[in-house]
């Protein structure tokens, strides 16, 4: 394997985590632990993951008692979701955007090479040795829940894959899609940024707006080289692009999803918890941050500076 292929692992940042859940879409405490012991490096025990998932399951179950404004109480990275009827220009909201630069992050593998390195949980011990991981480091951890996670069962009315190299996942996307349906990409960008990941943004201009029945959603994972957690829901989606003005002039044109029945989500989905709602009784949508991508077909889209 190309030494430069291991310089990702030496730069803990772009080792990035995914968005989980039952629904795979939100921040879920243990890969938030995983992230944090991976920009931690070894230096981070066993006990000291045990402490800080006790804190924010702690935090996790008392969030929807919390308002959403209230920025010094609640843990910001969950500052990602709102509902439909909250999507209009003038609205603020507070919102975490990880400070991501997708031209710095880890690349998919081309397909033949990505092929020749196996991707399953079985062959554990064997990835571990071959990126120079210690058994019990948080690096080893982080791939063994990655392998995890792409090989759990699916919840109800969703499809999921996860991809090793750009190939895979437009071949993925394309049976979701449709073998013959053009498809594009769509992708968070950042126009002007501070160092600032967390701060009050204003809804300026609704951009583009999508009726999605098939999408595809596709998240990074933590993982010593580029793999994406993509998946496909039943249920009605929508997606937006929004022009987004920070507080501390950021400029930010974020992809939304909006899912319209959240019916068989799980309960203890955190963005019940983060929302104070119950499955099926509201919408739910969410920011993507800037190294996730949202595939659709290439249909006519619809601009709009209003709701």
């Amino acid at each position: 394997m190309p030494c430069i292929l291991f310089l990702h692992l030496l730069i803990p940042e772009l080792l990035q985590c995914s968005y989980g859940d039952q629904s795979r879409e939100l921040a879920e405490t243990d890969n938030k632990l995983l992230e944090i012991a991976i920009e931690g490096g070894d230096k981070v025990s066993t006990d000291d993951i045990k402490d800080i998932h006790h804190e924010h399951a702690h935090s996790h179950a008392h969030a929807h008692a919390q308002t959403r404004t209230d920025m010094d109480h609640i843990d910001p990275s969950l500052m990602v979701f709102f509902t439909l009827k909250e999507l209009k220009v003038g609205k603020t909201m507070p919102i975490h955007f990880p400070k991501r630069d997708p031209a710095t992050s880890p690349k998919l593998w081309p397909k033949e090479q990505a092929d020749s390195v196996p991707f399953s949980l079985n062959r554990l011990q064997y990835l571990v040795k071959l990126f120079s991981f210690s058994p019990n480091s948080p690096q080893a951890r982080a791939m063994q829940s990655t392998l995890s996670e792409c090989e759990s069962k699916p919840i109800k009315g969703e499809v999921k894959f996860c991809a090793t190299s750009y190939e895979s996942m437009l071949d993925f996307t394309h049976r979701i899609i449709g073998l013959k349906t053009e498809v594009q990409s769509f992708a968070t960008f950042h126009q002007r940024k501070s160092s600032v990941t967390f701060q009050n943004y204003t809804i300026s201009e609704i951009v583009m707006a999508i009726e999605a029945p098939k999408m595809v959603a596709c998240h990074t994972m933590p993982y010593p080289y580029a793999i994406f957690y993509c998946h496909s829901q039943e249920s009605g989606n929508r997606v937006y692009s929004v022009l987004l003005d920070g507080d501390n002039g950021d400029k930010v044109v974020a992809m939304v999803v909006c899912h319209l029945d959240t019916s068989q989500w799980s309960p203890s989905h955190v963005s019940f918890q983060v929302l104070g709602v119950t499955p099926g009784t509201s919408s739910v949508c969410h920011f993507f941050p800037a190294d996730h991508l949202i595939w659709v077909p290439k249909l006519q889209t619809h601009g709009s500076s209003t709701m």
